[in-house]
């Protein structure tokens, strides 16, 4: 299993706000996942005028499931501020019916600790195993 600072070093990669176009800008957020199959997506925030963006995260989502995989082991969440932080609501829930397994997704939240928390932790009593 690949370390955490492999997982931030690629989110810090694609990490940085820019402008698209006048009504999106993209990068504010980035996020890292790390696949059972060992591999890594990343993905950038888009925000649009329109309210229809996407967050770092379902962005690497969307380019795991393009590649072929459903099931994340971990996961990095870099803010506007660079520092870690948790995925929204709705990331989270998106997370949680990926796999009957989403609830053991480890999130880092300390990098120099690196400090963890599992997502089942933060939305308990979500879509179980039993659901699939």
């Amino acid at each position: 299993m690949k370390n955490w600072n492999e997982l931030i070093e690629k989110a810090k990669a694609v990490h940085g706000a820019r402008e698209v176009s006048p009504f999106i800008d993209a990068g504010s957020v980035a996020a890292a996942i790390l696949t059972a199959d060992d591999n890594i997506y990343v993905g950038v925030s888009i925000d649009t005028s329109c309210s229809l963006g996407m967050c770092a995260e379902r962005n690497a989502i969307a380019n795991m499931i393009t590649n072929g995989e459903n099931e994340i082991q971990r996961l990095v969440c870099l803010m506007r501020n660079g520092n870690l932080g948790l995925p929204c609501g709705a990331c989270r829930e998106y997370l949680m019916q990926l796999s009957k397994n989403s609830g053991n997704i480890e999130i880092l939240i300390d990098g120099e600790t690196e400090k963890t928390l599992k997502l089942g932790d933060i939305i308990p009593d979500g879509w179980g195993p039993e659901k699939f």
